[in-house]
C-alpha cells in the first residue's frame, strides 16, 4: 500500500511539475498583458527592414518591420517598446527575457530553430552585392570574379554563409567557421563605410536593403548578379515553446499577407529611407 501511495505521489508531483513547466513555457503573452505592452528587439540599421529617421525632430526607429511590430502590438492591445541593439546579441536578449519578440529581417535557419521558435515567414527577398562603381567592370560580371576579393556581410546574419558558400566556394558544413577574406561586423553601415573606404571589395546584403543604400551613395552600385532566397524569408523569433504568443503573430502575419500590407509597408519603408 504505501509503495502504491508513493508512486502515486511521484505520479503527483511530476504531474504538477509538468504543468509548471508548461505553464513557464506557455507564459510570455501572459507576461506581456500583465506589464501592459511589449517588447522587440531588431537592429535598426537595415533599411528598408528597420532603421533610424528624424520624425518632427526626433530621432526614430521606423521600417516595415516595425510596421509589422506596431500590427501586432495593436492586435495585443498593448503599447510597443523597441530595443535597438547589434544583430548578433538579439537571440541572447530574447532568451534572457529583455525582450518579448525579434522581428530584424531575421531568416529562420535550422541553427536558429535549435534555439528558438519562428512565425510563419513574412517576407522572401533576394540577395545583392554592393560595389564601388569604379569597380564595377572588375567585379558585376558574376559572383566568381569576386573569388579572391574582401567580401562583408552582417556579423550572425544568413549573407555571411551566403558570402563563404556562394562566392568563396566554402562547402556548407564548414560555413559557420570564420573565412579570411569574409570581414563580419556588427552593424551595416561600418561595412558600407568600409567599402566606401576601399578596406572590402563587396557587401552582400538583401536587395532592397542594397537598393536603400544606393539612394544616397552614388558611387556604390549594385553587381549584377543576385542570389535567390530558396528556403530562407524573413520570420518572426520567439522563445522555445511560446505557442500562444506564435500564434497571435502568425494571425497577425496571415491578415497582413491576405490584404497585401506588408507590400504597402515595404513600399512606404523605401520610400522615406534617408541617409
Amino acid at each position: 500500500m504505501k509503495k502504491l501511495v508513493t508512486m502515486l505521489t511521484f505520479a503527483l508531483i511530476a504531474f504538477l511539475l509538468l504543468g509548471c513547466n508548461a505553464k513557464k513555457i506557455d507564459s510570455r503573452l501572459d507576461s506581456i498583458n500583465k506589464k501592459g505592452k511589449i517588447i522587440l528587439g531588431t537592429s535598426a540599421d537595415y533599411p528598408p527592414y528597420e532603421f533610424h529617421t528624424q520624425i518632427n525632430g526626433k530621432d526614430t526607429i521606423v521600417g516595415f518591420d516595425v510596421s509589422i511590430a506596431e500590427e501586432i502590438a495593436r492586435d495585443l492591445g498593448v503599447p510597443l517598446e523597441i530595443k535597438d541593439m547589434d544583430f548578433d546579441g538579439l537571440l541572447a536578449a530574447l532568451a534572457s527575457g529583455n525582450v518579448d519578440f525579434v522581428i530584424s529581417g531575421m531568416t529562420p535557419t535550422d541553427e536558429r530553430r535549435a534555439n528558438v521558435d519562428f512565425s510563419d515567414v513574412y517576407y522572401y527577398a533576394e540577395h545583392g552585392i554592393l560595389i564601388r562603381k569604379i569597380d564595377s567592370d572588375m567585379f558585376s560580371s558574376e559572383a566568381e570574379s569576386l573569388k579572391s576579393s574582401m567580401i562583408g556581410a552582417q556579423r550572425g546574419a544568413i549573407q555571411v554563409s551566403l558570402a563563404k558558400q556562394h562566392i568563396k566556394g566554402v562547402p556548407e558544413d564548414k560555413a559557420e567557421e570564420p573565412h579570411p577574406q569574409v570581414k563580419e561586423l556588427g552593424k551595416l553601415p561600418d561595412l558600407i563605410m568600409e567599402l566606401k573606404n576601399g578596406k572590402i571589395d563587396a557587401v552582400v546584403l538583401e536587395l532592397p536593403v542594397a537598393k536603400a543604400y544606393l539612394t544616397a551613395n552614388s558611387d556604390l552600385v549594385l553587381a549584377n548578379y543576385t542570389f535567390a532566397d530558396e528556403d530562407g524569408g524573413a520570420a518572426i523569433a520567439v522563445n522555445k515553446g511560446e505557442k500562444s504568443l506564435l500564434a497571435k503573430l502568425n494571425a497577425t502575419i496571415e491578415r497582413l499577407t491576405s490584404t497585401g500590407t506588408i507590400e504597402r509597408f515595404v513600399t512606404e519603408a523605401n520610400e522615406i529611407v534617408e541617409y
